[in-house]
């Protein structure tokens, strides 16, 4: 039995990888701000060190796998920095700070929760993203304040599916390291975005080719096929789960 981390574990999304994880035999060490063995603030960096501290004391030996998965919406209330911090800085410094305790597992596997919103809305301003890239939080931060939610949310979530990239070269052969992009999952997430005067209707427009919104288990599935053995030869990849709707509006983006 292995020992995965999962961030984002109590519930939607995050909470379904766990189940599945579990299911498969192993491990969760759950990262979340409740309902989880390590509680912390990803929105910080004090926040995240103390995170990947935890794990590795929790897991007391070789971290086999990692789910960065944690994030908020940018239809929520927060300020758009805030989504910033807590969607891309939460999760690449995240896959930073356990990089070398995770080398030493059996899995070797992390996997990145993008949204297909990344090919979908239009780039708001690309020194955002650049800034996440650079690693440089106060940057990103303040162009975020200058942006609105869903546009920080979808540039965001694009900057982590290209850090996920990124990685990928860096960290072979040790380790490897992928993307999911889910398109719409009912969770509480979706349900309060559905509220939303604007990001509502949007949500509702995309059009889906496989006719129906996903659910938290057709995530789960792709991560831990992404995590398992069964993808041993996949790395860098970003995977769109989202019922085709990436295909319908880009098919010839490659």
């Amino acid at each position: 039995m292995g020992v995965v981390a999962v961030t984002g574990s109590a519930g939607g999304i995050g909470g379904a990888i766990r189940r599945r994880i579990e299911g498969a035999g192993h491990r969760v060490i759950g990262v979340d701000v409740r309902d989880a063995e390590v509680i912390a603030d990803l929105a910080s960096a004090d926040g995240r060190i103390a995170a990947c501290a935890m794990v590795v004391e929790q897991a007391a030996g070789p971290l086999d796998g990692l789910v960065v998965a944690a994030g908020i919406g940018g239809s929520t209330s927060a300020p758009p920095s805030t989504v910033a911090r807590i969607n891309y800085f939460g999760s690449a410094q995240i896959l930073a700070g356990l990089r070398d305790t995770l080398a030493e597992g059996e899995l070797r596997a992390a996997v990145a929760i993008s949204s297909n919103s990344a090919s979908v809305v239009p780039i708001g301003d690309p020194a955002f993203i650049e800034a996440c890239l650079a690693d440089d939080e106060e940057q990103a931060a303040a162009l975020a304040d200058g942006l609105d939610g869903e546009t920080v949310y979808a540039n965001g979530k694009l900057a982590l599916a290209r850090k996920v990239r990124h990685l990928a070269a860096e960290w072979a052969p040790h380790l490897r390291v992928n993307a999911v992009c889910p398109g719409v999952i009912l969770t509480g997430l979706t349900a309060a975005a559905l509220e939303h005067p604007v990001t509502g209707p949007a949500i509702k427009s995309f059009p889906v080719p496989l006719d129906r919104w996903g659910d938290p288990e057709d995530i789960a599935e792709a991560v831990w096929f992404l995590l398992s053995a069964q993808s041993k030869w996949t790395t860098g990849s970003v995977l769109f789960v989202d019922g085709g709707t990436d295909a319908l509006l880009g098919p010839d983006r490659l």
